[in-house]
């Protein structure tokens, strides 16, 4: 069950980009439910709790800190990204606030790089929460810069 949870449905299996591959599980989720922000907000803290749940525990099946295996952090990341863009331009945001997550996710700024080094759940999954707020601050950032020049 901790392999399953972890990989997400064993998307963190994929052989290349397995964390490329959750995060696009993670928009497809919020496409799907973004018109209910009941479910939205309930699937979402739920994914994120079972990552935390789970994360520590897959790190010592799978023998390797923060296994690309285990994904459901980047599925977390990106749904919290989608669930605070900004609701115009729903599309547009949404592609825009992927990118920067996968940037911010991959490259590590200051201070992601040191909390990836916590022990167990807490390095794996608040890097990926980290990086999230990262893409959503840039997100609204550029939606104030939008608002401004219109």
């Amino acid at each position: 069950m901790i392999r399953l949870i972890s990989s997400f449905f064993y998307i963190g299996y994929l052989p290349i980009a397995s964390g490329t591959y959750a995060s696009i599980a993670g928009v497809l989720l919020f496409f799907f439910l973004r018109g209910n922000s009941f479910y939205l907000g309930a699937v979402t803290g739920l994914i994120v709790v079972l990552g935390f749940m789970t994360c520590g525990r897959a790190e010592k099946i799978f023998k390797v800190k923060d296994s690309s295996k285990i994904v459901i952090d980047e599925v977390s990341g990106m749904l919290i990204c989608c669930c605070f863009i900004p609701h115009t331009h729903t599309f547009f945001y949404t592609l825009l606030v992927f990118s920067l997550f996968r940037v911010f996710d991959i490259l590590k700024p200051f201070p992601i790089n040191k909390i990836q080094d916590l022990k167990g759940s807490l390095g794996v999954m608040w890097d990926d929460i980290l990086a999230a707020f990262y893409a959503l601050a840039l997100i609204y950032l550029i939606d104030y810069i939008r608002i401004i020049l219109t």
